[in-house]
C-alpha cells in the first residue's frame, strides 16, 4: 500500500471498496448475477444503436436522441460494473487514486448526460404533439445535432468542477469506501480536511442538474398534457399518450432514484441503504431502459423483426 506522509499524517494515495461484505457463496452469486445483467445491459442498448443506425426508419430526431442516450448508459454502466465485478470475483478491491477520481468524473458526468438527454427527449415529444406542423422545421437536422451536441457537454462539463475539487482534497487512513464504487458521500467521509464549501458547490450543482432538468422535463409533459387533453376523441388522447409512456417510465425510475440519493445532505448518511438504492439506478435502470422503449415502441419493434428476417431467425 502506498503511503507518504504530510503534516503529520498519513495519506491515503489507493483506497479499498469495501463493496458487498458478505459470505464467499453470496459474492459468486452476486457476481454471475451482475455479470449477467452487464452483458444484457451492454447487448440490448448495443442493439438499439444498431438498429437506429442501420434502419431508415429510424433515421428521425427521436430515435438519434434514444441512440445517443444507450451510448450515455453503456458509458455510465462501465464505469462501475467491471471494478464491482472484479472484487466481487477475486476480491482485490483496491482501486488507485487516479483510478478512483476517474471512476467519479465518469459516473456523475455520463449521469448527468442521462439527465440532459432526458430533457431533450421529453422537449422532442413536446414537440412532436404541442406542433406536429412544425416538427421537421423545429426538430431539422442541425437543430437535433445541436440539442444532442449540447446534451453531452452539459453532462460533460457538470461534473467536471465537483471532480477537480475532489482530486484536490487530501484523504486519510483507513482508505475504506463504503460502498461499491467511488461515490461521493464515503469518498468524502476519508477527507482530511474540511469539505464543507466543496460540498455546497457540489450540492448547488446536483440540485441545478438534476432537478433542473426533472423540472424542464415537467414543463414539456405540462405541455403536451393541455395540448392532448384538447384532443376531442378518446382514441386520439391514448395515442398521443402512448408515444409519451415509455419516457415518462424512464424518467419516474431514473430521476426518482438519483433525486433521493443526491438532493439530501451527505451528513448522518446510512450507507448500508445506499449500497441497495446505487444498485438500483446504476445498473437495474440501465437494464430496464432499453427493455421499456423496445416493448412500447412500434418503430423499434419493426426494426428488430426485419432485422431478425434478414438474418433468418
Amino acid at each position: 500500500m502506498l503511503k507518504a506522509a504530510h503534516e503529520n499524517r498519513t495519506l491515503a494515495l489507493s483506497f479499498i471498496i469495501v463493496g458487498f461484505e458478505t459470505i464467499r457463496k453470496t459474492e459468486i452469486f452476486l457476481f454471475f448475477l451482475f455479470l449477467c445483467m452487464y452483458i444484457v445491459t451492454m447487448a440490448a442498448h448495443i442493439l438499439i444503436i444498431g438498429l437506429v443506425i442501420l434502419d431508415h426508419q429510424l433515421h428521425k430526431p427521436m430515435y438519434m436522441f434514444l441512440a445517443n442516450f444507450s451510448v450515455a448508459e453503456i458509458f455510465y454502466i462501465s464505469t462501475t460494473m467491471p471494478k464491482m465485478l472484479d472484487a466481487l470475483l477475486t476480491r482485490n478491491k483496491e482501486i488507485s487514486y487516479s483510478g478512483c477520481i476517474a471512476q467519479f468524473y465518469g459516473f456523475f458526468s455520463f449521469g448527468a448526460t442521462e439527465h440532459c438527454f432526458l430533457v431533450v427527449m421529453g422537449y422532442d415529444r413536446y414537440v412532436a404533439i404541442c406542433h406536429p406542423l412544425h416538427y421537421y422545421s423545429m426538430m431539422a437536422k442541425k437543430i437535433s445535432h445541436g440539442l444532442a451536441i449540447g446534451a453531452w457537454t452539459g453532462g460533460l462539463l457538470a461534473a467536471a468542477a465537483p471532480a477537480l475539487w475532489v482530486s484536490s482534497l487530501n484523504f486519510c487512513y483507513p482508505n475504506l469506501i463504503d460502498h461499491f464504487f467511488c461515490d461521493y458521500a464515503p469518498l468524502l467521509k476519508l477527507s482530511c480536511e474540511d469539505t464543507s464549501k466543496g460540498e455546497f458547490t457540489f450540492t448547488v450543482i446536483s440540485w441545478s442538474v438534476i432537478l433542473g432538468c426533472f423540472l424542464l422535463t415537467l414543463v414539456s409533459y405540462a405541455f403536451i398534457i393541455f395540448s392532448v387533453l384538447k384532443i376531442p376523441s378518446v382514441e386520439g388522447q391514448k395515442k398521443a399518450f402512448s408515444t409519451c409512456a415509455s419516457h415518462i417510465i424512464v424518467v419516474s425510475i431514473f430521476d426518482g432514484t438519483v433525486i433521493f440519493m443526491y438532493i439530501r445532505p451527505t451528513s448522518n448518511i446510512r450507507f448500508t441503504i445506499d449500497k441497495v438504492v446505487s444498485i438500483f439506478y446504476s445498473t437495474v435502470t440501465p437494464l430496464l431502459n432499453p427493455i421499456i422503449y423496445c416493448l412500447r415502441n412500434k418503430d423499434v419493434k419493426n426494426a428488430l423483426y426485419k432485422g431478425l428476417q434478414w438474418f433468418g431467425i
